[in-house]
């Protein structure tokens, strides 16, 4: 691996978002919500991971494709006990007054991890799920995607930034 592949990383990072927001997107001075990663479940796991898994993260609701895609970015403790930061997409499917169930997917950067996963670009990893979010609480399931486990269900508070 050349010292460069991380910052290509980036850059693919940094187009594919920029594409995501597209022409009519919204302009959007702040984000939205602010997320609070609490743990981790890793369903039927054939090794043992770190599954307390504090993170941070914002969403900017409806800040792409015209209106229909929320944008995200935030950092996390991953499943392997390092630090981890991770932009997303998410398509909301169905939505009630104080729930919302949603499609999403994301590219995470796992350093020095990236093997573990089945398909991985370095330590770069392309995450997807469904998420849910009731009142405060939010929970998101994974298909598996590396070595380790059938499927990943994360959970924590998620708060409106009013």
């Amino acid at each position: 691996m050349t010292p460069d592949l991380p910052r290509r990383h980036a850059a693919v990072a940094a187009v594919l978002f920029a594409l995501a927001l597209g022409p009519g997107a919204p302009a959007q001075a702040g984000p939205d919500r602010l997320s609070v990663l609490l743990g981790s479940h890793h369903v039927n796991a054939a090794r043992d991971f770190k599954e307390v898994n504090p993170g941070l993260f914002l969403t900017w609701e409806g800040a792409a494709w015209a209106g229909r895609l929320d944008l995200g970015a935030g950092v996390f403790r991953n499943s392997y006990g390092d630090g981890s930061a991770v932009g997303s997409v998410a398509l909301p499917m169905l939505a009630g007054d104080a729930w919302s169930v949603d499609a999403f997917a994301a590219l995470a950067w796992y350093p020095g991890n990236g093997e573990q996963f089945d398909h991985a670009a370095g330590d770069i990893v392309p995450l997807a799920g469904v998420q849910a979010r009731y009142g405060n609480v939010f929970m998101q399931a994974l298909p598996g995607g590396g070595q380790g486990a059938d499927a990943l269900v994360t959970f924590g508070l998620s708060f409106a930034l009013d």
